[in-house]
């Protein structure tokens, strides 16, 4: 579990609130720096397309609470796999909780049951739960409408996407994150021919700086040429 992790490893270096390109999105970045440092805050679901920031601002949010003096535990629902259901029975006691797509468990009934015990449980603590999906959960196909009653009531904040200087600028910081620099005509092209959605550049960044690395080339065009090439 998260708490059992050291500090440095625990929240990412480059996930910081400082490091999210916020576009049209610094009220919801503002909700969420208060949430993380403030005790009684209102309950936040973040909505948005996969790739757009929700794992980076609850991961900020943990950073954010713990260096403020708070204790933290994020929970990456889609990750653990079986093991979501301990993992959210286990979770408790922390002043600020974030829990990522939370949309993962629409069809594991036990899971739910789980979220819904940690929501009460946490009321009683009074720690404060950040959510995070791709959709809101009104139309979910729950087997637990009162979760998803509880879960709706929260204050909804919906990422907006990011326009094409802003999403440049999110690329390059994610790139230099990893040691890379990207120069215009790399970007042009990056945004001329792969997806444009941010969690495919940021894995297709992940794998230029694996294949730069074992050929030993920084990265330009026909460098991107040829490794794109190599996905058809």
């Amino acid at each position: 579990m998260s708490s059992q992790l050291p500090l440095a490893l625990r929240w990412p270096v480059q996930q910081r609130f400082e490091s999210f390109v916020a576009g049209e999105n610094s009220q919801a970045l503002a909700v969420l720096r208060q949430a993380a440092q403030t005790t009684g805050m209102p309950w936040i679901f973040v909505v948005g397309a996969p790739g757009c920031g929700k794992t980076h601002l609850l991961l900020s949010a943990c950073a954010d609470a713990v260096a403020h003096g708070r204790t933290a535990q994020y929970l990456p629902l889609a990750r653990l796999g079986e093991r979501r259901d301990a993992a959210i029975r286990d979770a408790s006691g922390s002043d600020l909780l974030a829990i990522d797509d939370v949309d993962a468990i629409i069809p594991d009934t036990a899971a739910q049951h789980a979220l819904f015990d940690l929501y009460n449980r946490a009321k009683a603590e009074k720690s404060t739960l950040l959510f995070a999906a791709n959709a809101t959960p009104t139309p979910w196909d729950s087997s637990l409408p009162d979760l998803v009653s509880r879960l709706s009531s929260c204050t909804q904040i919906v990422l907006k996407p990011l326009d094409e200087n802003s999403r440049r600028q999110a690329v390059r910081q994610r790139a230099r994150a990893r040691g890379l620099e990207l120069d215009d005509p790399v970007l042009d092209w990056l945004f001329a021919h792969a997806p444009r959605d941010l969690g495919a550049l940021t894995a297709l960044i992940e794998r230029m700086d694996r294949e730069s690395l074992a050929a030993k080339r920084r990265i330009t065009v026909p460098f991107l040429r040829a490794l794109m090439k190599d996905e058809r």
